[in-house]
C-alpha cells in the first residue's frame, strides 16, 4: 500500500486541480461550448430520430440539404469502449473529466520513462495546460480533446514495445490506439503519426549501429499488430469516413474551373493554410502575448470605422470600452481564441533537455518539435507546406495547419521532465560545462539565453523585432484617411494608441517570461549547489509549471465561460420566425397539429416540471420528423451556424467535412442568390433579420416541392458545364444529367401528361416513400442530394436505378402506372466492417486476458 502512495495521491492532485480549475461546476453551471451548442443545432433530427426509434439513422437532412451522419454521430459496435474512457475521466462532470483524461494519459506515459512519480505530475499539468488544450475545451473541439488525450499513452505503449517489452507495450499501445481512434479525429491522430516516425527513425538508426535490427523488427512487427487491431475495433467509422471523404470538400473536386495550382487532392490550399501561424507569432510558445490574445485583428480597425462614420467626438469613450488591452490580438490568423503557450519553465527546461538528455529518443523529439514548427508556418512558408499537401498521403485532408503544434505541445514537455529526471539522476551534472561562443560556460547559461535572453532583448527593442499593426491594418487605416482627411490626425492617434498598447501588453507577458525563467535557474542552482534535497526540487518544479500556465489559461477560459445549466437545457431558443413556419405548416397540415397535441400531452406526463417554453419545442419536433422542406436562414452566418438545423432542415449549417458538391454549389449559385438553385432544394422558407419585428419568415412559392416531374433533360459532358448550365436551366422543366448516367436514359421519350403526379407519403432521415401516378414513363426529380454508396431506390419493393440530376440532386426513370418509390439509406459495408470491429475487440480482450495470465506467472516464478 506504502507503494501506491504517489499515484494515489496524483489521483487526488489531479482532481483538485480540475475542480479549482472547473469551480464553477461545483456551483451547478455548466461551460457553455461554441462547438457543442452547434452540435445540439444539426445533431437534433438524428437524435430524435434515435430516440424515438431505437434506430440510427446514418443519414440526416437537417443541413446542407441532407448528408452522412458518419461525422456528426453514429453508435458504432466500437461504441463499448465508451466504458473505459468514462473510467479514465473518472467519472467527473464535464468539463472536469477532459482536463482528468489530459492528465492521466501524460501521466500515465511519464511513468513507462521511469520518471518520479511526484515529478510526472508536474508533467501532467504543463501537458494539460498547454493553453491550446485548455481553449479547445472551452471552444467544445471535444472529439479533439480526446484524441489529444489519448496520445501520450499510446505513445508510452510504443516506447514500451521499442525498448523489448512486447507483451505490456503491444497491449498498451492497441488499447490507447483503439482510444485514439475512437476518438474520431484523424487529424491528431496523422499529427501523432509524424512524431512517432521522428522517433521511430532514430531509433531504426540506432539499433543498425548497434547491429540489433532483429529486435527492431520484432517490436515493429508488435506493433503492426496492435495497430490493426485498433484499426479493426473501428473499422466501421473508418471505412465509412474513408468513403465519405472522397466526396467532401476534403477530397478531389472534378471541377477546372478557377487557379489550378490552388488545387490538390483534397482541400484547396488557400483553404487548407487559412489557419496559418506567423514566424514571429512562434514566440507565443515562450512570451503568450507575443501576438496578443484572442480575437481578430479587425478589431483594431473597429474604431476607425467608427471614427470614419462622423462619431469623432465620441472616439475617447469608444476607445475605453474597446478590450484591447485584454483580448486584442495581431497575428497572422484570421482569428483565434488565444494562443499556444507551453509555458517558460517548460521551455527553459526543454533546452536544457537538450544539453544534457542523451539518446536517441531525444533526437525524435526534436525533429518533430521543428518540424512541426515549421508546418505550423503554412502559406508562411509555403515550399515546405507544398511538399507536403501535394506529396504526403492525407496531408492535404486537413485545415488549419496551425493545430499541428500540438506535437510541439507533446514533445517539448516530454524532453523538459527528462532533463529534470537526468538532474535527479545525476545532479553532479549541473556543474558540467558546454562551450558557448568558444567560452566553456555552465550547463544553465544556454538555456537561459535561449530563453529570459531573447525576451529580455525582446521586451527592450520590441518593434525592431517584432510586428505590433499588422499589413492588412495599416492599408485599412490608410484607407480611411484617404477617404476622410479631416480625420487623418485622429486615426494617426488611434494607430499609435493601439500600437503603445500592443507594446505594453507583449512587455508586460515578456517580463513574466524572464521572472519564471529566473526562478527555475535558480531553483536548479540551489540543487546543484545541495541547498536542498530533491523533494523540494520536485515540488519547487511542480508548482512553478502550474502557476506558470494556470494564469494564463484564464485569460481565455474563465468564470464567465459558465452558465446557469438552465440556459442550455434549450439549446436555441425559437424566434419569431420559426414560429411562423410553424404556423404556417399547421395550417396546411392539420393532421400534424393534432400529432403535437398529443405529443405535448404526452411530454407533461414524462416532464411534470416542463415549462412553457420547453411545451412550445414539442411541436417542431413532431413538424421535423414528418416534413422534408427546407430553410434558407439569412438571419445567421448561414454556412457557419447550425442553429436553423434544430427546428427545420437548412440548406445551410455548420460542419468541416460538407459534400463538395455542395460547397460548390455554394460558392457558384447559393450564395450569388440563384433562386432556380434554391428552389430546387426545396427552399420553402426564406428568415431575413427584421430589427424591429424580430426575424421573420417569407413563403417561397416558387420552391419545388420534395420531387416533381421534368418533361426535358440536357446530357453535359462534365462537372464544369454541368455547374454552368444552373445559370440559365429552370428545373421545374429540364434535368441537367452528366454524360456518365445517360445509359439510364437510353430509348426514352418524355411523353405529356398533364395529370401525372408524385407526391411525399412519408418522411424519415433514412427511408423516404413516394407516391407516383402517370399514365407513360416520366423522368422525376427529388430535392434530395445523391450519395452513392449508401442510397437504394425502390419501386414497388424492388431495387431500381437512380442517378444524379443538377449537379447534387437524385433523379430517376419511373414507369407509367401507380407506384410506391421509395429511398432508403443502407450502406453495403456497415455490417461488413461491424463484424469485423466485433471480432477484433474480441480478438483484444482475448490477448489481453492472456497477457495478464502471463504476468501473474511471471511474478509468481520471481515470488518463488
Amino acid at each position: 500500500m506504502k507503494s501506491l502512495i504517489p499515484y494515489l495521491s496524483a489521483i487526488i492532485i489531479f482532481l483538485i486541480i480540475g475542480f479549482a480549475f472547473f469551480q464553477p461546476v461545483l456551483d451547478g453551471k455548466q461551460l457553455r461550448k461554441g462547438d457543442t451548442i452547434n452540435a445540439l443545432g444539426y445533431k437534433k433530427e438524428i437524435s430524435d430520430f434515435r430516440k424515438s426509434t431505437g434506430e440510427d439513422p446514418l443519414w440526416t437532412n437537417s443541413m446542407f440539404g441532407g448528408m452522412p451522419a458518419y461525422q456528426i454521430t453514429v453508435e458504432y459496435k466500437s461504441q463499448f469502449m465508451q466504458f473505459f474512457k468514462e473510467a479514465m475521466e473518472l467519472h467527473t462532470p464535464s468539463p472536469v473529466r477532459y482536463l482528468m483524461i489530459y492528465l492521466i494519459g501524460f501521466y500515465i506515459l511519464l511513468l513507462s520513462l521511469r520518471v518520479n512519480p511526484w515529478l510526472s505530475i508536474g508533467g501532467a499539468i504543463a501537458y494539460a495546460f498547454s493553453t491550446y488544450f485548455i481553449i479547445i475545451i472551452g471552444a467544445g473541439h471535444l472529439w479533439k480533446v480526446n484524441a489529444l488525450a489519448f496520445i501520450p499513452p499510446a505513445l508510452a505503449g510504443i516506447l514500451l514495445t521499442l525498448r523489448g517489452k512486447y507483451i505490456l507495450g503491444g497491449l498498451l499501445a492497441s488499447f490507447f490506439l483503439i482510444l485514439e481512434l475512437y476518438s474520431n479525429h484523424i487529424q491528431m491522430t496523422y499529427y501523432f503519426l509524424i512524431t512517432v516516425l521522428c522517433i521511430v527513425a532514430f531509433e531504426f538508426y540506432y539499433r543498425w549501429k548497434q547491429k540489433e535490427l532483429k529486435q527492431f523488427f520484432t517490436a515493429i512487427g508488435v506493433l503492426a499488430i496492435a495497430s490493426i487491431l485498433a484499426v479493426g475495433v473501428n473499422s466501421s467509422n473508418l471505412f465509412n469516413s474513408y468513403q465519405y471523404g472522397k466526396q467532401t470538400i476534403r477530397g478531389k473536386s472534378e471541377l477546372t474551373l478557377g487557379n489550378k495550382d490552388n488545387k490538390t487532392n483534397g482541400l484547396d490550399k488557400d483553404y487548407a493554410t487559412q489557419w496559418s501561424y506567423g514566424v514571429q507569432e512562434t514566440l507565443t510558445l515562450l512570451i503568450p502575448n507575443a501576438k496578443g490574445g484572442a480575437g481578430s485583428p479587425q478589431e483594431a480597425t473597429q474604431l476607425v470605422s467608427y471614427l470614419s462614420g462622423g462619431q469623432i467626438e465620441n472616439v475617447a469613450k469608444y476607445y475605453d470600452i474597446e478590450p484591447i488591452k485584454d483580448h486584442h490580438y495581431w497575428g497572422n490568423q484570421p482569428f483565434t481564441a488565444g494562443p499556444v503557450y507551453v509555458g517558460a519553465v517548460i521551455l527553459f527546461l526543454f533546452f536544457l533537455g537538450l544539453i544534457i538528455v542523451p539518446g536517441r529518443f531525444k533526437w525524435g523529439l526534436l525533429t518533430a518539435t521543428i518540424l512541426a514548427i515549421m508546418l505550423s508556418w503554412g502559406h508562411n512558408f509555403q515550399f515546405l507546406t507544398d511538399l507536403f499537401l501535394d506529396y504526403f498521403p492525407l496531408y492535404n485532408k486537413f485545415r488549419v495547419v496551425s493545430s499541428i503544434l500540438v506535437v510541439v505541445e507533446l514533445c517539448v514537455p516530454i524532453l523538459a521532465i527528462l532533463a529534470v529526471k537526468k538532474v535527479l539522476d545525476e545532479p553532479e551534472i549541473l556543474k558540467k560545462k558546454v562551450k558557448l561562443f568558444s567560452v566553456k560556460s555552465n550547463v544553465l547559461v544556454l538555456p537561459l539565453l535561449l530563453t529570459a535572453g531573447i525576451s529580455l532583448l525582446l521586451y527592450l527593442l520590441p518593434n525592431l523585432f517584432l510586428d505590433f499593426i499588422t499589413q492588412a491594418e495599416t492599408s485599412y487605416f490608410a484607407q480611411i484617411k484617404s477617404g476622410n482627411p479631416n480625420a487623418v490626425t485622429y486615426i494617426n492617434q488611434i494607430q499609435s494608441d493601439i500600437f503603445n498598447a500592443r507594446v505594453s501588453m507583449f512587455r508586460a507577458d515578456a517580463l513574466r517570461t524572464i521572472l519564471f525563467v529566473a526562478l527555475i535557474a535558480v531553483l536548479l542552482f540551489g540543487y546543484g549547489k545541495k541547498w536542498f534535497q530533491a523533494n523540494i526540487l520536485i515540488a519547487g518544479i511542480v508548482v512553478l509549471i502550474l502557476v506558470d500556465l494556470w494564469p494564463v489559461n484564464k485569460r481565455f477560459l474563465n468564470a464567465d465561460s459558465f452558465v446557469p445549466k438552465k440556459e442550455l437545457k434549450i439549446a436555441f431558443n425559437p424566434t419569431q420566425a420559426d414560429f411562423e413556419i410553424l404556423q404556417s405548416e399547421f395550417s396546411t397540415r392539420p393532421e400534424l397539429h393534432a400529432l403535437a397535441q398529443k405529443a405535448q400531452e404526452e411530454y407533461k406526463k414524462e416532464n411534470r416540471k416542463a415549462n412553457k417554453l420547453e411545451l412550445a419545442i414539442v411541436p417542431f419536433t413532431v413538424l421535423n420528423q414528418h416534413s422534408n422542406y427546407r430553410v434558407l436562414n439569412t438571419s445567421v452566418q448561414t454556412w457557419q451556424n447550425a442553429s436553423t438545423s434544430y427546428y427545420h432542415k437548412s440548406i445551410g449549417g455548420y460542419h468541416g467535412a460538407k459534400l463538395r458538391r455542395y460547397q460548390e454549389l455554394i460558392d457558384h449559385h447559393i450564395t450569388k442568390n440563384n433562386m432556380k438553385v434554391i428552389n430546387m432544394l426545396n427552399t420553402k422558407y426564406i428568415i431575413t433579420p427584421d430589427k424591429e419585428k424580430g426575424n421573420q419568415a417569407q413563403l417561397n412559392p416558387d420552391a419545388l416541392g420534395e420531387a416533381w416531374i421534368v418533361p426535358n433533360y440536357k446530357i453535359v459532358a462534365n462537372a464544369d458545364e454541368e455547374i454552368m448550365a444552373l445559370n440559365t436551366f429552370d428545373p421545374a422543366k429540364e434535368a441537367l444529367v452528366d454524360k456518365r448516367f445517360a445509359p439510364q436514359l437510353h430509348g426514352f421519350t418524355s411523353q405529356a401528361d398533364s395529370s401525372a403526379s408524385i407526391s411525399m407519403e412519408t418522411y424519415a432521415p433514412n427511408k423516404i416513400t413516394y407516391l407516383f401516378q402517370a399514365k407513360s414513363d416520366q423522368l422525376v426529380v427529388f430535392s434530395d442530394i445523391y450519395y452513392q454508396p449508401g442510397w437504394n431506390a425502390y419501386v414497388d419493393g424492388k431495387l431500381a436505378p437512380h442517378f444524379r440530376a443538377n449537379y447534387i440532386l437524385r433523379a430517376m426513370k419511373v414507369p407509367g402506372g401507380k407506384h410506391q418509390i421509395v429511398f432508403k439509406f443502407e450502406p453495403k459495408a456497415m455490417a461488413v466492417t461491424e463484424n469485423i470491429s466485433v471480432a477484433s475487440m474480441v480478438l483484444f480482450f482475448l490477448l489481453l486476458a492472456g497477457g495478464i495470465v502471463f504476468g501473474i506467472k511471471n511474478i509468481r516464478k520471481e515470488t518463488i
